[in-house]
C-alpha cells in the first residue's frame, strides 16, 4: 500500500479495494501495512490523537469487521489505538465480523517513543480456521525474542505489518524463519512521508528459508501464498534433533536479566 497521511477513509478505501482483489486467490488470511489506515510520520502525540481510535467504535475498526464478514478472509491490519488517553502502534485481528486480537507494538522504533506507549500485553497467538498465527509490529524485528516467543507460543505463521525504513530486515526474515521453522508475512508499505522513504519489498519466507511471494519496492501489490502448515509444524530438525526439545534454557538465562 501507498497511504496517504491523514486521509483514513481513502487508505482504508484503498484497502478494501486490496482485499477484494485478493478474493480470487481465496487467501484465509490477509495482512496490511503498519498503521495502514493514517500513515507514519506523526509530528507530534497530538496529531497522532487527532487521527487516532479505539479498537471498541474506531471507524477504520469496523470497516475491517464487515470486510472480513463480506469477504470471509481473516485481516491483520496496523493503526493508531487510542484508549484511555493512551496511544498504542497496534494491530487488530479481525475474522467473521468478530475483533480476536489485538497486538500493541512493544518495540518502539525513533520517534515513536515520542507519541506512542510500548505495548503492555506481550505477544499473542490466535486460531484462524485451524491456523495458529502471531503478530509482531515492524521494529520487533529487530529483536529475535519477538519471533522465537511466537513460535514457542506454537504460532504456524507470524504476521508483520510494518513500515519499514532501513534495507536489511527483508533479507533479516530468512533467517528468523529458519531458525524457528516458522512462515512469516511482511507486509510494508511503499512511498515516501515527510523525511521517510519506505522500502516496500513486502514478502513471505518460509520455513526453509525460501522467499515464496516477493514484491517491487515501489509498487503497490497483492502477493498469495498457499502454505504447507506441517512443514511449519515438524520443529525436527534431523532424526536426533528437535528445534525446541534441544532448547537448554538453563544456558540463557541472561536474555532474562533486565
Amino acid at each position: 500500500m501507498r497511504p496517504i497521511f491523514g486521509e483514513k477513509r481513502r487508505n482504508v478505501k484503498r484497502a478494501v479495494e486490496f482485499i477484494e482483489e485478493s478474493l480470487r486467490f481465496e487467501p484465509n488470511v490477509l495482512v496490511l501495512p503498519e498503521l495502514f489506515n493514517t500513515g507514519y510520520a506523526f509530528s507530534s502525540r497530538e496529531e497522532a490523537y487527532r487521527l487516532s481510535e479505539s479498537l471498541e467504535n474506531g471507524e477504520t475498526i469496523e470497516a475491517l469487521r464487515r470486510t472480513s464478514e463480506d469477504t470471509d478472509i481473516c485481516i491483520v491490519a496496523g493503526y493508531c489505538e487510542m484508549d484511555e488517553n493512551r496511544l498504542y502502534n497496534s494491530a487488530v485481528v479481525v475474522e467473521n465480523g468478530r475483533i480476536i486480537g489485538n497486538y500493541r507494538k512493544i518495540h518502539l522504533f525513533y520517534r515513536e517513543k515520542l507519541v506512542f506507549t510500548p505495548g503492555d500485553r506481550g505477544f499473542e497467538v490466535f486460531d484462524v480456521k485451524g491456523v495458529k498465527i502471531g503478530v509482531m509490529i515492524c521494529f520487533d524485528w529487530r529483536f529475535p525474542e519477538s519471533v522465537r516467543t511466537l513460535s514457542l507460543m506454537r504460532a504456524d505463521v507470524i504476521c508483520h505489518p510494518t513500515n519499514l525504513v532501513h534495507p536489511y530486515c527483508q533479507t533479516a526474515m530468512l533467517g528468523s524463519a529458519v531458525q524457528n521453522n516458522v512462515y512469516i508475512v511482511t507486509a510494508n508499505r511503499v512511498g515516501r512521508e515527510r523525511e521517510f522513504i519506505f522500502t516496500g519489498r513486502s514478502q513471505i519466507v518460509s520455513p526453509k528459508m525460501e522467499i515464496l511471494a516477493t514484491s517491487p519496492p515501489d509498487v503497490e501489490e497483492v502477493k498469495v501464498i498457499e502454505a504447507d502448515l506441517e512443514t511449519a509444524r515438524d520443529k525436527r530438525v534431523t532424526a536426533y534433533n528437535h528445534l525446541f526439545e534441544d532448547r537448554r534454557p538453563e544456558f540463557y538465562k541472561i536474555l532474562c536479566e533486565g
